[in-house]
């Protein structure tokens, strides 16, 4: 089969590769129509690895996918030849204790797509578990449709971050993730959202939405921004979605007294995390496919207008030692892949 192949550090090819395609009595056959490019994908391209997934032969890229089904399992009833879907990357053991306990995105065990050694599906087709494919709704298109994936991400961070209506919530990075996460936060409960970046191009696509303004790093302090918006109290909540350990190190200085920081983006080197009063948390993404249908229907254009925008930044490593410093209540650590 044909597909785009990571040769190995800044070598693609458009070549044949021998991929599986058996299918079980729980699986189907996709022939795939849009395929997103990660901040991970790009990253495995410049550096040829992530933490410890170190990409030592050729793998196909690409997880955020949406297709059509051409093949069913034999045990398969919810789904049939010419449903338009989307998957869920990750694929956990079904009987592991985190499955069990309904964390499967914390499985130690799960398979996740253009993830070192497990191949991508940035190819004309592929076989998945139907239980982690789900159906689109007639009115969103198949890049819409790609894009649940790091849309299940944003909808994480706001979930971990306990909003509460009203609040003001502050975004580090203004990527995928980081509009994505935006967008989340406003849909959670949150009345608006300053999102920082170096990029003026992309914190004018962010400030398209209503809710969010965008504030160039270049330009003004994001300190600045956040005093002038709160009168010096501090936001509510703070996500860190950049990576940049510079940028997790500063969060600490826009979040109000008792708000809630919530770390999406993985740095890559090891992080120190200084607070008095917290709990800490390292989860990964828990993706919410399924719950995501009825906010597809219900939040449509938003989603629309920000189909096709694939890059986002991604880190690797994560640590944390907890000292002195400023009082936050709770502080979560979300992965964003």
């Amino acid at each position: 089969m044909k597909a785009l192949v990571l040769e190995r550090v800044g070598e693609l090819s458009l070549r044949d590769i021998d991929l599986i395609q058996e299918m079980g009595p729980d699986d189907v056959r996709i022939r795939l129509h849009t395929v997103g490019i990660c901040g991970s994908d790009v990253h495995y391209y410049t550096h040829g690895r992530i933490g410890d997934f170190v990409v030592n032969k050729p793998m196909v890229l690409g997880h955020e996918a949406a297709g059509t089904v051409t093949e069913v399992g034999a045990n398969v009833t919810h789904l049939t030849p010419g449903d338009r879907v989307c998957m869920e990357p990750g694929i956990p053991d079904p009987l592991s204790r985190a499955s069990r306990l309904g964390l499967y995105n914390v499985d130690p065990a799960v398979t996740f797509w253009a993830t070192p050694p497990v191949h991508g599906v940035l190819c004309p087709e592929t076989v998945h578990p139907a239980g982690f494919t789900y159906k689109l709704p007639d009115n969103v298109s198949f890049a819409e449709g790609a894009m649940v994936e790091p849309f299940a991400v944003g909808m994480q961070a706001a979930a971990r971050a306990r909003i509460t209506p009203g609040d003001t919530a502050v975004v580090t990075g203004c990527g995928t993730i980081g509009i994505m996460v935006a967008l989340a936060a406003l849909a959670g409960g949150c009345s608006r959202v300053l999102i920082s970046d170096l990029s003026e191009t992309k914190l004018k696509l962010a400030a398209t939405y209503d809710g969010i303004s965008g504030v160039n790093l270049r330009e003004q302090s994001l300190v600045e921004a956040v005093n002038a918006a709160t009168e010096g109290w501090g936001a509510d909540i703070v996500f860190e979605c950049s990576g940049s350990p510079a940028a997790a190190r500063d969060v600490f200085k826009v979040v109000r007294p008792g708000g809630t920081v919530v770390l999406v983006g993985l740095p890559p080197e090891c992080l120190d995390l200084v607070c008095v009063s917290r709990r800490l948390t390292l989860p990964f993404r828990a993706a919410l496919f399924g719950a995501l249908r009825g906010h597809l229907l219900l939040g449509r254009r938003r989603l629309a207008r920000f189909a096709g925008i694939p890059f986002r930044g991604f880190g690797h490593q994560k640590s944390s030692s907890l000292g002195q410093g400023p009082q936050v209540s709770y502080v979560s650590w979300c992965y964003g892949g």
